[in-house]
């Protein structure tokens, strides 16, 4: 007779993964606590870098929720042929690197783009995108689909009964249900795309101008790679933790239950759609700031792809080769702790939230430093690092289905004895075939366009695409960045491609 619910699985994977989670966060922030320079406080420059931190995330997430609104309610009141797949694409920005869509942006807002030269056509000055406006602009492209796939969610909760009985009573439908939805939906998805936005270290990067236009993770970046102020860099790490958790707190504390109550999942029908032209205008104007960007990115960038030089190929190769490897460790370490489970595990599952890509690059440099050059360990850390971040995502898809796979054949495994590696390969692997593979194609596709701790690391010889990428647009040469650009982006969906739909292909669930 079984004795136990489960099968037996071995304690040291998911120790191994508990451990190396730990390490690469909290373990990081006790590096950057100790180097950090406490006596001195912080400087009036840091100041001012907190401040711009603050102000362009609350700026940036008030504006996406506020454009998101329409727009998802939009299409949460219209059908319309392609509606599924503009929803779809509407995830693109999130597997999309950071730095190819900041190229898109500087094709149409920037100083040669689209915008401007309808600007000087008329006659006047050209519009400069680098500054709060510009880094503002960029989160508002980054999260504003994000924001919309959130209300969206909540629009679509609402049961079609309640539309029904409001039909029926004549009553307003804003009032009773969807403001009542709002209010439940939109704190917590504003202060997700907060906490997104503190820790977008290549938005900073790229779209900043200046001393009046840095974060503070751009400000660690500076202190660590112009000024090797490694105490500076350290005491701004820890203000960037403890900026993060506030916001992870609040995004907690604050997160919405559903007030709606259960339907019997009927469709929808609405009574109150009136002047359908102003949801095609702003689904229509949502769909235009969306792929523009990506169209001219493609536009300008197919005719070189052919011809870049031999470095930009071989950064390419070095992106696939951490990208892969980041990938494989971050399932292995979601595996490990989705099949060992429990509150402590969930709690390790999602402290990566709470860290800072840069900052947990800032202490991993304070460790490595003293023994050995950091740009000799530059990808290894930056496989690791990404591995983790990566990390709540991968666990997120896979846990639940793991969970189900312990339910209904745990007791059966346990009955024929089946743990370990028999139990993980004949019963879990099989059966969870889709997550694993949307999980392993996230966690590559993120890895894929990471420019975060590579940049702390990396010297030309360890550069990957991204950083490559990067240095292009800082030496103007925007046709070749163009082009590099295309290649990233198209490497990061394939791999997101060839991975999901090898989960999916012979999948029974």
């Amino acid at each position: 007779m079984a004795h136990s619910a489960v099968p037996v699985t071995a304690r040291w994977p998911s120790a191994a993964a508990a451990a190396l989670v730990l390490v690469l966060t909290l373990g990081t922030l006790v590096a950057v606590a100790w180097r950090a320079e406490w006596g001195g406080g912080l400087a009036p420059a840091d100041w001012a870098a907190i401040r711009f931190t603050v102000i362009q995330a609350l700026l940036s997430a008030l504006i996406s929720i506020v454009l998101a609104i329409p727009v998802a309610r939009a299409l949460a009141r219209r059908q319309f042929r392609g509606r599924q797949v503009l929803i779809t694409l509407l995830g693109a920005p999130f597997l999309l690197p950071v730095i190819v869509a900041v190229l898109g942006l500087l094709a149409v807002f920037g100083r040669g783009g689209i915008v401007n030269d309808a600007v000087t056509a008329l006659g006047l000055e050209p519009i400069s995108i680098f500054g709060l406006h510009g880094v503002v602009l960029a989160h508002v492209f980054f999260n504003m689909p994000l924001a919309i796939r959130f209300l969206l969610q909540g629009w679509l909760a609402i049961p079609a009964e309640r539309f029904r009985l409001a039909a029926s009573l004549n009553a307003p439908v804003g009032r009773l249900l969807e403001w009542p939805m709002l209010r439940s939906v939109v704190p917590s998805t504003f202060l997700v795309i907060f906490l997104i936005c503190l820790t977008s270290f290549a938005v900073a990067l790229t779209m900043g101008g200046g001393p009046r236009a840095t974060t503070v993770e751009l400000a660690i970046y500076q202190a660590v790679r112009f000024d090797f102020d490694l105490g500076r860099a350290a005491l701004l790490a820890c203000v960037q933790f403890a900026l993060c958790v506030a916001a992870a707190f609040l995004a907690w504390r604050v997160t919405g239950e559903d007030m709606m109550g259960a339907g019997l999942d009927r469709v929808v029908q609405r009574w109150d759609l009136r002047r359908p032209s102003i949801d095609y205008a702003m689904i229509t104007c949502a769909a235009l700031f969306l792929l523009l960007p990506l169209a001219m990115v493609v536009w300008r960038g197919l005719p070189g792809l052919f011809e870049m030089p031999t470095t930009i190929w071989l950064a390419a190769s070095r992106s696939i080769v951490v990208a892969i490897g980041s990938a494989a460790l971050c399932i292995a370490m979601a595996l490990a702790l989705a099949l060992r489970g429990g509150a402590m595990v969930a709690v390790i599952g999602v402290l990566p939230l709470a860290a800072s890509g840069l900052v947990v690059g800032t202490g991993a440099f304070l460790i490595v430093f003293p023994f050995v050059r950091p740009s000799d360990v530059a990808l290894l850390v930056t496989m690791l690092v990404n591995a983790t971040l990566a990390l709540p995502f991968a666990l997120r898809s896979i846990a639940p289905a793991v969970a189900q796979v312990q339910t209904d054949y745990g007791r059966l495994g346990a009955s024929l004895n089946m743990t370990g590696w028999s139990w993980l390969r004949l019963v879990v692997l099989p059966r969870i075939r889709r997550p694993l593979g949307f999980a392993t194609g996230l966690a590559a596709a993120l890895s894929m366009g990471d420019l975060g701790v590579i940049a702390l690391f990396a010297g030309q010889a360890e550069e990957t695409l991204p950083l490559a990428m990067y240095r292009l647009m800082g030496a103007y040469q925007m046709e070749t960045a163009a082009s590099a650009a295309l290649l990233l982006v198209t490497l990061s969906l394939a791999l997101f491609w060839i991975c999901d739909r090898g989960g999916r292909t012979n999948a029974d669930m």
